[in-house]
């Protein structure tokens, strides 16, 4: 990740610097006016690497930058239009780059960056999001500093994926993320950006596949859906025979856009992959993610998914989300499909997403840790739909570091298999059987720095190992940091549906092995004979020695 890449951390930095000493203080503002920037830089080389790639296979290509664009406000008038018209080619990064500082912010705050809202034609989700974004670098200066910073990050990100063998992607993306992570008002009202390695643990857990329609209802910058997305991308690849794929430092295989993408697999994962978010910016910075990946048209949208006026029910394969914790809603905007009597976000989600998933879809979400074992009636009667409407099939246990250096809250991942609708009447509770695993170590330190530990996965891979091999019984050993738990168990008076794998767990006892009292004594006789000799404490002493021996008669 990017933490242990000094080179690359210190140039964000430096970027970072640049925008605050250039006036833009606001964290927010400054991610996403640098957003825009890293946005107009790979637009351009992905569309330069997907011209390349159709030449090579004989392919017709239509480059983003073919032909002329026309401003919104002059078309329709053939005199305007043909006076207005601007090459496309101009607007490219590599050549607007080369231009001297004050004509570059020109050329880029009146046509780069309308060109770019535009992108994708006035119908498009992309368009409509970015009718209200505006790019506000105000001194040519900084907009040139950006611009040489951002070249310089992007050969570093080259040369560390030709010498480490990390797809450019992932590196890409880690360097949106750290952005992200800027944000000072990270946390407000819960929400955090998940680990990029928690991501992929959560894909191998799930296992999507091309055509599965992929939901996160809380995307945030569109990280799970980006994850979905690498995972399909790279089981194309190895379907199709691509060779020398590495394991990342985290163990997990992921391979590039380019290495198996087809036309047609694009087309599908672009109609597939779905997102939702209640702030406006974050639409914007999703939307930008999915397409500096690949994805032309993100179907990421603006949407409250538990207000009335979200309607979707049973339409999807999967949904990945770390939605918001300890938030709360208008208890009035709920929606009436949802039939737990409460306003916290963390159970309404959980339930929402029940409800959205098609019979047979899975869900896997990621929880505080008292959604496990809280007493509250909102709490249990979540449990009890998870456990008897759904197949939960696993409950994973998180240490609290992981959201660090954002909070210290301690969390869960939850994966369930919806089998009834919520409506119906359950004959036979759909669990059998839940696998509990106690994770300890996700390779990282637990510290605000959360460095990575170069010699270790930590748990991450032996949890998706353990995971696909589980057991379909309760195991006897309940001493292990994974074992399985009947629903009977679970559900039973005692235990009333408590999901928290302490409640489980049985304690390792080792037997110790200790002195008799009477060589306890001995020792402190000797101990204060030796004082009495080197102190003038004889009499204090030797009145404490004589107890003590008088004790040790005493027991024999």
């Amino acid at each position: 990740m990017l933490q242990n890449n000094l080179e690359l951390k210190n140039k964000i930095d430096q970027l970072w610097n640049k925008f605050w000493s250039g006036g833009i203080s606001n964290p927010l503002t400054a991610i996403e006016q640098i957003t825009y920037l890293l946005f107009m830089k790979r637009l351009d080389d992905l569309d330069l690497q997907r011209q390349a790639d159709a030449e090579r296979m004989g392919n017709a290509y239509k480059s983003k930058f073919e032909g002329v664009w026309i401003p919104p406000e002059y078309r329709g008038n053939k005199a305007e239009e043909k006076k207005y018209a601007i090459k496309k080619h101009a607007l490219r990064w590599n050549v607007f780059r080369d231009l001297q500082a004050d004509d570059m912010l020109l050329h880029v705050q009146n046509k780069v960056f309308p060109f770019l809202k535009d992108l994708n034609g006035g119908e498009s989700k992309f368009t409509h999001h970015m009718r209200n974004a505006v790019f506000i670098i105000p001194k040519a200066s900084l907009l040139g500093d950006a611009v040489r910073i951002i070249d310089d990050i992007f050969v570093i990100m080259e040369k560390d994926s030709q010498e480490k063998g990390q797809a450019f992607q992932d590196i890409q993306g880690d360097v949106y993320e750290m952005l992200l992570s800027e944000i000072a008002s990270a946390g407000k009202n819960g929400q955090f950006r998940t680990p990029r390695h928690i991501i992929k643990l959560m894909a191998d857990l799930v296992q999507p596949q091309l055509g599965h329609f992929i939901v996160d209802p809380a995307c945030g910058s569109g990280g799970f859906l980006l994850g979905a997305y690498q995972y399909i991308v790279t089981e194309l690849a190895k379907k199709s025979g691509t060779k020398d794929l590495q394991l990342d430092e985290d163990g997990f295989i992921r391979t590039s856009v380019s290495a198996a993408l087809t036309e047609n697999a694009r087309n599908i994962l672009q109609n597939t992959l779905h997102g939702y978010d209640i702030d406006s910016t974050m639409v914007r910075l999703g939307l930008m993610n999915l397409m500096m990946h690949g994805i032309d048209e993100p179907n990421i949208d603006y949407q409250d998914t538990l207000s009335k006026s979200y309607n979707e029910e049973g339409k999807y394969n999967i949904v990945m989300a770390n939605p918001p914790f300890t938030g709360s809603i208008d208890k009035g905007d709920i929606n009436e499909n949802l039939t737990l009597s409460t306003t916290k976000t963390e159970l309404l989600f959980v339930e929402n997403i029940v409800r959205i998933l098609k019979v047979g879809g899975t869900g896997c979400v990621i929880v505080p840790q008292g959604v496990l074992f809280s007493s509250g009636n909102a709490f249990k009667n979540i449990r009890k739909i998870l456990v008897d409407y759904c197949e939960l099939k696993a409950v994973i246990t998180m240490p609290s570091g992981v959201f660090k250096p954002y909070a210290g809250v301690s969390t869960a991942i939850l994966l369930f298999t919806k089998r009834y609708n919520i409506v119906d009447k359950v004959m036979q509770p759909a669990t059998k059987h839940v696998w509990f695993y106690d994770m300890k170590d996700d390779g990282y330190s637990l510290d605000d720095k959360r460095n990575k530990n170069p010699d270790s996965y930590g748990d991450l891979q032996d949890i998706v190992t353990k995971y696909h091999s589980r057991s379909s019984e309760g195991d006897s050993d309940r001493t292990r940091q994974s074992f399985t738990v009947l629903r009977e168990e679970i559900a039973n008076e005692e235990n009333n549906y408590d999901l928290s794998f302490s409640k489980y767990q049985e304690d390792v006892f080792e037997e110790g092995k200790y002195d008799t009292p009477r060589e306890i004594l001995s020792r402190l006789i000797k101990a204060e004979v030796g004082e009495a000799k080197t102190q003038d404490l004889v009499k204090v002493q030797s009145g404490i020695i004589r107890e003590l021996l008088e004790l040790q008669g005493m027991i024999g």
